[in-house]
């Protein structure tokens, strides 16, 4: 299995940057023409997803130096500013009242704040993996950018796949639950079959299954409110 994903991951990592562009345009596309709050979240977090693929992308055909660490820096403060908008993605998908939807909303931007500040903060550090470099966070790293780190990809998962039940139970589609749970599984296959230097490549295949179902289900709601 290892072998294949090192022979593959300089492909792949091209493969799924495509899909999630095309995936970003179809949310801006039913954005335009349905105006459903659901269709713009999707999109503002694929954006995310899409420049933190493109930037691993450019890993295969850029060496380390001043530029992709430039770029490097900016997918992480997008990382950190986009990735927050799980929370209110939850809120608009379990149909929350206007009081607990702004409560949802300024927890949100405090996690963005966090986020950005993290993603300026990380120390990064130049690694090399099947014909990829791509800089990582360091060592030298703060422990409080760590932890927010932690909270954004693990802690907002979590969330996701409780208020997909919900919303599996009640509107009776499993496309919300898929989206965490989905991105939950990739994530932790890489740390469950050893490959810790893979958990990046990976996980992206969880990200785009994540931004297909966030897709998928603002369609079935738009569908729905018409």
């Amino acid at each position: 299995m290892r072998n294949a994903l090192l022979t593959a991951c300089p492909l792949l990592v091209w493969v799924i940057t495509a899909a999630e562009a095309v995936l970003l345009l179809l949310a801006l596309r039913g954005w335009a023409r349905k105006k459903e709050p659901l269709y713009l979240l999707t999109a503002l977090v694929t954006l995310g997803l899409c420049y933190d693929a493109l930037i691993l992308s450019l890993g295969t055909v850029l060496p380390g130096g001043p530029l992709l660490a430039a770029l490097s820096r900016m997918r992480y403060v997008a990382h950190g500013a986009l990735i927050p908008l799980l929370f209110p993605i939850c809120a608009y998908a379990l149909g929350l009242s206007k009081p607990w939807k702004r409560l949802v909303w300024v927890f949100t931007a405090v996690l963005i704040a966090a986020g950005i500040a993290e993603g300026f903060a990380t120390a990064l550090e130049l690694r090399e993996v099947a014909g990829l470099v791509r800089y990582a966070s360091g060592d030298a790293t703060p422990a409080w950018a760590s932890a927010v780190s932690g909270v954004l990809s693990y802690g907002a998962v979590v969330p996701l796949i409780l208020a997909g039940i919900v919303v599996w139970v009640k509107q009776k589609t499993p496309l919300l639950f898929l989206s965490g749970f989905l991105m939950f599984a990739f994530s932790a296959l890489g740390p469950a079959t050893g490959n810790f230097d893979l958990i990046f490549f990976i996980s992206m295949f969880g990200e785009v299954c994540m931004a297909l179902c966030f897709l998928l289900y603002a369609h079935s709601r738009s569908k729905t409110s018409s």
